[in-house]
């Protein structure tokens, strides 16, 4: 079965070819980061023109490196939401279906990227529970607004990440919001405006590379203690990564070295899979379809889609009972 999935729901023009819902046949990714970059983040109209102007070129691309025709393609997977009106939740954790295979479940999923910070768990094929989320700013949000803040450019994730290796993470205790709350979920908004604050006291004197460990620090230090916390609770020993900021260097040190000492399994999908892609569209696509879930092609996009119903809207607390979603 070959599944062409595509992937425009914020600032990347994703098209790929997924074979029997694993193997790769091609992976094309239309970056908008230069469009992007003088505005400090994505413009909504930038990125809604430019996906119209690289779709067919990424789709006849995705097809020439895939050595087919268009019309050798089964099914066609694409995101209807959430995103922008023009990102994902369950698509990221197929991609660890393409770097590790069968996904063992069941397992705690955390997505973690510039539109999601959410922790579930994963029963089986399909079937997801939502745990916690972020109840302010996603991470990678708060990744762009510190770069911003230290005037690193846009996207922020990479380049804090890079800083923040020359940098001392003991050198600014920073606040870990909701660490030891009992709940789930999480809160970047308050750091990311103490981060501001140390910048504007310490002025020209300021060590950016400490800001950015420092920084960085306290949000893996949440984020590790919510992941292991959910996999104790639930009795779950394999943890599933997704979304753009599981690239992110210091937090899969981290999240591995507890997975380590604790005997957990952990899968991340290699860096290119972390970024929305096309690939993870059609292999969760595939999985879909062979739940015989279809959807008609006059459906709308949806930038408010709750794909867990009870989850993803501020304040939601988990549901009682398991949740299924296509």
């Amino acid at each position: 079965m070959l599944v062409l999935g595509i992937e425009t729901s914020c600032d990347e023009t994703g098209v790929a070819l997924v074979e029997d819902g694993r193997r790769v046949r091609s992976n094309v990714l239309a970056d908008q980061q230069t469009l992007h970059a003088r505005y400090g983040g994505v413009v909504p109209e930038v990125a809604s023109r430019a996906h119209v102007d690289l779709l067919h070129p990424a789709v006849e691309q995705a097809c020439a490196l895939g050595g087919v025709r268009l019309s050798d393609v089964d099914a066609v997977a694409v995101t209807i939401g959430p995103g922008l009106a023009g990102s994902l939740l369950v698509a990221h954790v197929y991609a660890n279906v393409l770097d590790h295979g069968t996904l063992p479940l069941p397992a705690v999923v955390f997505v973690v990227s510039g539109g999601h910070t959410s922790l579930l768990a994963m029963d089986e094929q399909g079937a997801f529970r939502g745990l916690g989320q972020t109840i302010d700013d996603a991470a990678g949000e708060a990744y762009d607004k510190v770069a911003r803040v230290l005037g690193l450019g846009y996207p922020g994730g990479p380049v804090v990440d890079r800083l923040a290796r020359d940098g001392d993470p003991a050198a600014v205790r920073f606040p870990r919001a909701l660490l030891d709350d009992g709940s789930d979920d999480f809160s970047f908004s308050g750091l990311k405006t103490a981060v501001l604050r140390h910048v504007r006291a310490a002025g020209p004197e300021v060590n950016l590379a400490d800001v950015a460990a420092s920084f960085q620090e306290a949000v893996v230090d949440v984020q590790v203690s919510k992941v292991v916390g959910v996999a104790k609770r639930e009795g779950l020993d394999t943890v599933l990564l997704g979304g753009g900021v599981a690239a992110n260097s210091r937090l899969r040190a981290r999240l591995a070295a507890e997975a380590e000492a604790l005997g957990l399994r952990l899968l991340i999908p290699s860096p290119a899979l972390c970024t929305d892609n096309g690939a993870m569209v059609a292999c969760a696509g595939s999985f879909a379809l062979e739940r015989g879930e279809h959807t008609p092609l006059d459906v709308g996009a949806d930038p408010n889609l709750h794909i867990i119903p009870g989850f993803g809207r501020r304040g939601a607390r988990r549901p009682k009972r398991r949740d299924r979603t296509g």
